[in-house]
């Protein structure tokens, strides 16, 4: 696990100091295409605090947070893919979490494309 006294590539895009391509901004999240798309629309939806490690944490720490975060995700669903979506927070590395700052995948497919059940554990 990366050190967590080094701010997360998220908080460090939060300052600007990494370019993103931000598709949402308010005062308490951001969100941006993920560099690496797993799906043919594939979103970030990030808390700017870094204080959550993971999805757990940001429940137990901060309920409401977690609950725009989800509002978030399903208002850019119905923006980049008519409304259906995966919405996917990934904890712990075993399960592919590599930024140890909570944040949520929002994976959907375009018109005419679909996700395939089976595509969950890919």
């Amino acid at each position: 696990m990366p050190d967590s006294a080094e701010p997360s590539i998220f908080t460090r895009i939060v300052a600007r100091e990494i370019p993103a391509d931000i598709v949402f901004e308010n005062d308490t999240i951001i969100a941006f295409r993920d560099i690496n798309p797993q799906a043919p629309v594939h979103l970030l939806v990030v808390p700017k605090t870094e204080e959550y490690r993971n999805v757990s944490e940001l429940a137990e720490g901060d309920p409401a947070l977690l609950a725009e975060i989800v509002a978030t995700a399903k208002r850019l669903a119905d923006e980049h893919c008519g409304g259906d979506f995966r919405l996917i927070f990934n904890e712990g590395e075993t399960t592919g979490q590599t930024v140890f700052h909570v944040h949520a995948h929002v994976l959907g497919a375009t018109q005419g494309d679909t996700l395939a059940e089976e595509s969950l554990g890919q």
